[in-house]
């Protein structure tokens, strides 16, 4: 049984040697010039306000979890996509229910203005 599974070992030893020699070698032959300005804190093009214990906006996770929640109905598209000639008519209302319903609730998030950041 460990004969099967040779290969796979040798594979991930010769990529993890690779990987360690990679990274010592940069790190060796890499220029060190760091100035003041490459070992600032950047952070989104701008320069940290305060100290890193700030109070975040509510509205800043609210955008994230309707970010979370768009992507997830892309990942639920691809696999009905792929077998929509399998599951018919039946899949295809199931997925127009599921996406009124998505489509339902952004508008709403829309309306309410939690997409507006002032």
């Amino acid at each position: 049984m460990l004969a099967q599974y040779f290969p796979i070992l040798i594979f991930l030893g010769v990529a993890a040697g690779m990987g360690a020699v990679l990274l010592l070698v940069g790190g060796i032959l890499g220029p060190r010039n760091p100035s003041s300005e490459k070992l600032s804190a950047y952070e989104c093009g701008f320069e940290a306000f305060e100290g890193s214990h700030m109070k975040f906006d509510v509205r800043f996770y609210l955008v994230a979890i309707l970010f979370i929640i768009f992507d997830l109905e892309i990942a639920f598209l691809f696999p009905w996509a792929v077998v929509l000639d399998e599951i018919g008519m039946t899949g295809l209302v199931a997925m127009g229910i599921f996406l009124l319903i998505l489509v339902i609730g952004f508008v709403y998030e829309w309306k309410k203005g939690a997409l507006e950041w002032e």
